[in-house]
């Protein structure tokens, strides 16, 4: 990720968008000591840390909850704690959070941290554009995205940010891979973006083809100074865990 860009990753529900980037915030943490701010305005503090667990640790998040661990697992799970009570992640769970209220908060983090190197944002719709007057949402939600993109220029930190995506991929027949369309309900979002990926798994729409269980693709629609194209990826439901499937990679733009 590139310092002052943003990132939009979009998709309809059920896809993993919490899961796929609470992933992105646990490998810079965990992986790369990098201090990650996390603004969740749909999940609490406790949930997310949940996820990040099973996650980290690669087991069954409904056995993790209803006490019913093996001993393996157990000790996977302890490690994990470890690993999570040493990475410099910071989950703020203000529901409706507004712009100006997130770049305060982002900015002392940064000045506690001494630096601040990605800011996530758990959904963009669900942020206020902060009393000011919109003739209607699309207006505010522009308002917000190019909010976001500014704070990430100010700070200079990549902020990755949900969305929510229109109805549009499910009345297409046959294929309903997200497009860059299905944004344009949601204001100036496309356009602020300097990334643009969807998640897209298949299987949600087709529940009864064992082929396509746990398989997803990262579409990549925008990159501003790179290509676009298609990564498949494996999805752990049982751990909201994305990875990198062997025969993996850049399918090329379709």
């Amino acid at each position: 990720l590139q310092r002052s860009d943003l990132v939009i990753i979009a998709a309809r529900p059920s896809m993993g968008k919490t899961a796929f980037v609470m992933n992105i915030a646990e490998n810079a943490a965990i992986e790369d000591q990098q201090v990650v701010g996390v603004f969740s305005l749909e999940m609490s503090r406790e949930a997310l840390l949940m996820r990040l667990l099973c996650s980290q640790a690669r087991v069954d998040a409904h056995k993790m909850r209803t006490g019913s661990l093996w001993q393996d697992d157990t000790k996977k799970v302890v490690r994990a704690m470890e690993q999570l009570a040493h990475a410099p992640i910071f989950i703020d769970d203000t529901p409706g959070i507004s712009l100006s209220e997130m770049r305060a908060k982002a900015r002392r983090l940064k000045q506690s941290q001494g630096r601040l190197d990605l800011i996530i944002v758990d959904y963009l719709q669900l942020m206020s554009g902060g009393g000011k007057r919109f003739e209607n949402r699309t207006q505010e939600v522009s308002a917000i995205s190019r909010g976001l993109k500014a704070l990430a220029k100010e700070l200079s930190v990549p902020v990755v940010a949900l969305s929510q995506l229109s109805r549009a991929p499910e009345s297409r027949s046959g294929d309903h891979r997200p497009q860059l369309a299905d944004l344009r309900e949601s204001g100036s979002i496309e356009q602020d973006a300097d990334l643009v990926m969807f998640i897209f798994r298949e299987e949600v729409y087709k529940q009864d083809d064992p082929e396509l269980q746990g398989r997803a693709e990262i579409i990549i629609s925008k990159q501003r100074n790179g290509p676009i194209g298609r990564v498949k990826m494996a999805f752990l439901k049982h751990c909201t865990r994305f990875e990198s499937m062997a025969e993996g990679g850049i399918a090329g733009d379709e």
